[in-house]
């Protein structure tokens, strides 16, 4: 009567041919997440992997033909991947759909001050951080200066091994007694201690201003058009004696929009239907916004290519995974977690019918045929997968970009890689199970 019965395997166990290929595959993975400490850098990774696999920017106008490998950068801060099928487009489009922002400290637009001999920063934290985990670790800070003159000035200051690093002090045990939480106007980094003895007020900040400047021009004034985050400094680790595991900033989603990338690079020939990868912004705070999946660029897109005409058709035929990740079953902390649908590390993909919360607020459910078809897609391909929920139904809960792509009346399910530490400055998630996303990836392109 075994045959009745499902049981959860091990991905090691249950195929040890993809030890290997795994461990390979991930250390493209792990220096990707290295030069993608922000979805800006994110999106400039992205697009120099794609043009040199012989990916070029999409024109509007242009008639695109079976083969054709194109990519929209949508402001700086999203992009979109697709190669044209050889079905006409009326008969829908494969979309992958990950989101490439991450948690992390964002500086105010008037962020330098002085305070008892120590120049600082202000900040304000960006989608769900748990404050507490964000001092006393080493941050770089990432990002863009746009110029009143027009100039563009790329920063990124801390992740070289040669870099000086920033830091949020806490306080010290012996004078804790009182400290309940850390507030969001705590998170003030340390830029620098040493006054400025040439100048008038002789002050930490003209010393800090003065750095800025003869590095990079800049002026206080331009604090006020810039982009900048502070974010973990350093690159992503093994974890473990066997090396099984991933500790990094940003696996929260990037570690699904590398193998949607990867997956397209990797596909043989001429796809029958056109397949697009999606790298969305803004996911963390609600995917509103200019680069957001509720923005209009993404259908406006596809639009483009399948004209106005046929886009109903097409979005009707389509489907897409909405590639997010899940929460892997923790043994430091079982209350929160109902076991039997709780995704575990290195058992696959998790697969996830609804996401939401509690009442499955804020989802969109997959009906039964769409995991039916992907699950046989999956049992021919090789691709190890597992069903999973986040949490206790009245624990908490999440969402993610799939009821917008459900908007279109595309038909949409989630799935993503499960991870430990969600949302925290170092995340960690397994080799064989970021490996299978890959391959559920190429599956879903070829075969759906």
């Amino acid at each position: 009567m075994s045959e009745l019965l499902k049981k959860k395997k091990n991905s090691f166990l249950a195929c040890p041919e993809d030890a290997q290929a795994a461990y390979d595959y991930c250390e493209g993975y792990k220096a990707f997440l290295d030069k993608s400490k922000i979805e800006r850098f994110c999106v400039e990774e992205a697009v120099r992997i794609a043009e040199g696999a012989g990916f070029v920017a999409f024109e509007y106008g242009k008639e695109y033909v079976p083969g054709d490998k194109i990519y929209y950068v949508q402001h700086g801060r999203a992009v979109i991947f697709a190669i044209i099928g050889s079905q006409p487009m009326t008969d829908g489009f494969n979309i992958t759909a990950a989101h490439v922002d991450c948690p992390r400290l964002d500086l105010k637009q008037v962020p330098l001050y002085e305070d008892s001999g120590i120049a600082l920063m202000k900040t304000h934290y960006y989608g769900g951080v748990r404050k507490y985990q964000w001092v006393t670790i080493p941050l770089a800070l990432c990002g863009t200066v746009c110029k009143r003159s027009g100039e563009t000035i790329r920063i990124d200051i801390g992740n070289d091994p040669s870099d000086p690093v920033f830091y949020i002090s806490d306080l010290l045990p012996h004078l804790a007694k009182d400290q309940k939480e850390i507030g969001g106007e705590d998170l003030n980094i340390i830029v620098g201690s040493k006054p400025d003895a040439d100048s008038e007020d002789q002050s930490c900040k003209t010393a800090v201003l003065k750095l800025l400047n003869e590095k990079y021009g800049i002026v206080e004034e331009d604090f006020e058009t810039a982009d900048l985050s502070l974010v973990p400094a350093g690159n992503a680790r093994d974890i473990g004696l066997d090396r099984s595991l991933i500790a990094a900033y940003g696996h929260d989603d990037r570690i699904c929009a590398y193998p949607e990338l990867t997956a397209l690079l990797e596909l043989k020939g001429i796809p029958k239907k056109t397949c697009v990868a999606v790298f969305a912004d803004r996911e963390e705070v609600g995917s509103m916004g200019i680069s957001g999946m509720r923005s209009a660029y993404v259908p406006d897109f596809l639009k483009e290519l399948c004209g106005d005409k046929n886009a109903r058709q097409a979005f009707a035929n389509s489907c897409a995974l909405s590639a997010d990740v899940n929460a892997a079953f923790d043994p430091n902390y079982p209350s929160v977690y109902e076991k039997r649908n709780s995704a575990l590390l290195n058992h696959g993909v998790a697969v996830s019918k609804y996401t939401g919360s509690r009442g499955k607020g804020g989802c969109s459910e997959a009906p039964a045929e769409l995991l039916a078809k992907l699950f046989k897609i999956f049992d021919d391909n090789g691709v190890r997968y597992q069903t999973a929920e986040l949490g206790k139904v009245d624990q908490g809960g999440g969402g993610t970009v799939s009821q917008f792509l459900a908007d279109h009346n595309i038909l949409v399910v989630d799935i993503g890689v499960a991870m430990l530490s969600m949302h925290a400055p170092y995340e960690a998630a397994g080799k064989i199970d970021i490996y299978h996303m890959h391959k559920a990836c190429v599956a879903f392109y070829e075969n759906y």
